[in-house]
């Protein structure tokens, strides 16, 4: 059975366009073109993937998107944000509140069907041989597919989880910024690598006072300390 991606656009032209090259990929289509439509569609219907605009009527994207992220059976669909060059302050929130990916319009049709098939194939690619990965209270593990703190659960996006997986999973080695857009998003070539910061910070946020067990490397990227710091974030 293929895929279902769910198209969120409020211009049927658009709407129209990306129905035509996902269903020559393979996808089912699904699509709404308000944001109150797509999160009746979306809770009913439990896509592969959310395309969503941010610029929609009756509820904006980012609305839709905090809500999708806040109801348990959405809360790991993944989606991927369409915006408007001037919009850099709305996409940024957008990825804070959870959005896997961006693509800026005006846009080409295959780039965005590439960066819909990267999303996907992250939450099948295989997990590394070390089930469980631990550094003082954090615990990753893979099997679950959950991340613990002192015992607790707490919800990451299947990017977050990637993300601090690999970073652990590479304890003590700096990972730059370029090195984890392919590595985590399957990028093949440099794009915006503040998508990289803003899901660090978004991490960091979620671990509370294990965030400082992610040191950042000025000017390289990102590790994973082989020792655990002395202090602890409040």
């Amino acid at each position: 059975m293929s895929q279902k991606i769910l198209v969120v656009d409020d211009e049927a032209d658009v709407i129209d366009m990306l129905s035509i090259g996902l269903r020559a990929a393979g996808f089912t289509v699904l699509a709404a073109e308000n944001g109150a439509a797509a999160l009746v569609k979306a809770r009913a219907e439990l896509p592969s993937l959310i395309i969503l605009d941010l610029m929609l009527p009756q509820m904006s994207g980012l609305e839709v998107c905090k809500a999708l992220k806040k109801d348990a059976p959405t809360s790991q669909i993944p989606i991927i944000m369409l915006t408007a060059k001037a919009e850099e302050v709305d996409k940024i929130v957008g990825l804070e509140l959870g959005a896997d990916d961006y693509v800026t319009k005006p846009f080409s049709p295959r780039e965005l069907i590439l960066r819909v098939k990267s999303v996907l194939r992250r939450g099948k690619e295989k997990g590394p041989t070390v089930e469980k990965l631990q550094i003082g209270e954090l615990l990753v593990d893979h099997a679950k597919h959950e991340v613990l703190i002192s015992g607790q659960r707490i919800e990451l996006t299947a990017t977050e989880f990637k993300l601090l997986a690999l970073l652990m999973e590479r304890r003590g080695r700096v990972q730059g910024r370029d090195r984890l857009l392919n590595d985590v998003w399957g990028y093949e070539s440099v794009i915006d690598t503040r998508t990289v910061d803003t899901h660090v910070r978004r991490l960091r946020e979620k671990l509370g006072h294990c965030a400082n067990y992610i040191e950042t490397v000025r000017g390289v990227g990102y590790r994973v300390a082989e020792l655990l710091p002395t202090t602890a974030q409040g």
